[in-house]
């Protein structure tokens, strides 16, 4: 029997096996399919919120502390796996953004780096960009991070670590209580238990709960993006225009994002979706008419009300906690969500207030007779 049992092979789930099994724990982690192919793999990885001034305190909090996390754990990652996560420090543009004197506000308050610019700066960094902008923020330590690199990364650190037992295609899970306690899981491969089990399952977490007759309000958003083939150079920042946006990868390739659908587990793509992300691409980058769309598919976030994640443990329950909840944000949070997590459940000193981010605080579960 682990010390902890992880249910979901996500960003999340991953960093928090990952983190405690580096403070010396036994760690079982359990995915439903294969690790970092829902949300993680369908995400953009850029490393903040889009729009941060808009956010919530908690939020802010978080994103702060994981963007400064991000360059040692790219750093580590690679040396540990020889697998690059590919974050690329680039920076970001906000163009037409009707509220910039309270982003400018945001950032003063916060220390942010934020900047109004002209439109020769802008188009010196970015020429290609669809002419006519008068100015644009810019956030030159915005980073982005290739989201599949950075789950196949996780997953590799995970297999080279001997406190980890990492248990892949284990289909339908039933949480196992025993008298007021959860203890484990059972699945199509087995039971699996362990002192203290954490659902880090995404937008599958409510399910589970509701299992136990709990409810929590995180919900399946659709997001559907597309991938452009293009040569390197065309664009190199972020570049975030009415609430879409455009991510260049080393290789030239070019994501934009994305929708936001509340359309339950559904996640088929869809030729309405692929239209308005495909106008909104040539909208900001023109020279995209002229490369080809190499991929389209969609995932699922697992959305919360305001985009505060749940982080803690679940009341009325002994030995069960819950990490979900970020909602369009998972990749910008996941360092400082599960490093705040490994300190609840390994009792130290927590980087930041849980308070915030607690099952009762946010939102009193409601039970029903079990």
């Amino acid at each position: 029997m682990s010390d902890f049992l992880i249910l979901g092979g996500g960003v999340m789930g991953m960093l928090t096996a990952r983190e405690l099994a580096q403070a010396g724990a036994s760690v079982t982690l359990v995915e439903r399919g294969a690790c970092g192919r829902e949300s993680t793999w369908a995400g953009g990885g850029i490393v903040s919120p889009l729009y941060p001034w808009r956010y919530r305190e908690p939020v802010t909090q978080l994103a702060t502390w994981s963007q400064g996390s991000y360059v040692h754990l790219a750093q580590d990652l690679l040396e540990e796996t020889g697998i690059d996560p590919e974050l690329r420090q680039k920076g970001m543009f906000m163009v037409a953004v009707d509220d910039a004197a309270d982003a400018l506000a945001w950032a003063q308050r916060y220390q942010r780096p934020m900047q109004q610019v002209d439109a020769d700066f802008l188009y010196r960094k970015e020429s290609n960009l669809r002419p006519g902008h008068t100015q644009a923020l810019w956030m030159p330590e915005v980073a982005s991070i290739r989201n599949p690199r950075l789950g196949k990364s996780l997953r590799r650190s995970l297999e080279l670590n001997p406190r980890v037992e990492l248990i892949e295609q284990a289909g339908d899970a039933k949480l196992l209580l025993e008298s007021e306690r959860v203890c484990g899981v059972r699945t199509e491969r087995g039971e699996y238990r362990a002192g203290q089990t954490v659902l880090a399952a995404g937008a599958w977490t409510a399910t589970l709960l509701a299992q136990l007759g709990i409810e929590l309000p995180v919900e399946p958003v659709k997001g559907q993006m597309m991938l452009f083939k293009a040569p390197v150079g065309l664009v190199n920042r972020v570049v975030l225009q009415g609430g879409r946006y455009l991510i260049p990868r080393n290789d030239g390739r070019i994501l934009v994002g994305s929708t936001l659908e509340r359309v339950g587990f559904d996640k088929q793509t869809t030729e309405q979706a692929r239209e308005s992300l495909y106008h909104s691409a040539l909208d900001i980058l023109p020279a995209l008419e002229n490369y080809p769309v190499e991929h389209h598919w969609a995932g699922l976030r697992p959305g919360s009300p305001e985009g505060i994640p749940y982080i803690g443990a679940v009341p009325g329950l002994e030995g069960l906690h819950v990490n979900a909840g970020q909602y369009r944000n998972g990749l910008v949070l996941a360092p400082a969500s599960t490093r705040l997590m490994a300190d609840l459940l390994l009792k130290r000193s927590p980087i930041i207030d849980p308070a915030p981010y607690s099952v009762s605080a946010q939102h009193p579960c409601t039970g029903v007779d079990r």
